[in-house]
């Protein structure tokens, strides 16, 4: 995932509304959300190179999502990012004791931002950064994340958080009405643009919120929401 905007116990009806782009090489075999032959409860999409996923979610009410955190200059970790959004699908662990435990692994992995949660009697989200912070649950509110740390101000995550924050307040719950906001190809003033070590023509290509490039861009959309009764519904759109 590049772009993600999430409520947690801010939507009148919904512990969890999540909205996500996923953004990858055009290359990289892929499969669209569905169950997994090798783990039922899990419905996902998933990356046919490494076996992990971006975004999923289980039938007891449990999720996850990741991006990468844009580091170029950094070492790269020996193990796939899909593999924590995987794990913790697969595992019984409460979210913070999950992120807990990756915090003590600070090498397994190249840069990545990771929210985990778990709709039960009491929502529970959690968020883990492995390039800054403490693992942590997160209070009720809207939140965005891209591929800094969670509601770093880059242009993407201001401007969709805050229609995304709209539809949340009008209790909306339409797929079409998020999912349109992550279909937004605009890019941001290069005034505008975070410094993240990579070129200024791409640094602007991948300040929108849905990227086309020849090689590289948006190549699903997703909307996730959970209810109280741990119902859970996640839409896909499959781009590339």
């Amino acid at each position: 995932m590049c772009v993600i905007y999430f409520a947690v116990d801010a939507h009148r009806e919904l512990p969890l509304v999540l909205a996500a782009n996923r953004d990858e090489f055009y290359e990289r075999p892929t499969a669209a959300a569905a169950i997994w032959d090798d783990a039922p409860d899990v419905f996902a999409g998933r990356d046919l190179a490494s076996g992990g996923t971006w975004l999923g979610v289980t039938t007891g009410g449990r999720f996850a999502a990741v991006t990468n955190y844009r580091d170029p200059s950094a070492p790269r970790g020996k193990l796939s990012r899909g593999m924590l959004t995987t794990d913790f699908l697969k595992s019984g662990e409460p979210p913070l004791d999950y992120l807990r435990h990756l915090a003590s692994r600070p090498d397994d992995y190249s840069g990545y931002n990771l929210i985990v949660g778990a709709i039960r009697e009491r929502t529970e989200v959690g968020y883990y950064s492995d390039r800054g912070g403490e693992p942590r649950l997160l209070t009720p509110g809207i939140y965005g994340l891209s591929n800094h740390l969670l509601d770093t101000p880059w242009p993407k995550v201001l401007r969709g958080r805050a229609r995304f924050a709209e539809l949340i307040e009008t209790g909306e719950i339409a797929p079409d009405a998020y999912l349109d906001i992550l279909a937004d190809t605009a890019t941001a003033p290069d005034a505008d643009l975070p410094s993240t070590g990579i070129p200024l023509e791409a640094e602007r290509a991948l300040s929108a919120i849905f990227i086309r490039t020849p090689g590289y861009g948006t190549r699903s959309s997703s909307l996730l929401t959970i209810g109280r009764d741990r119902r859970a519904i996640l839409t896909e759109k499959v781009w590339v």
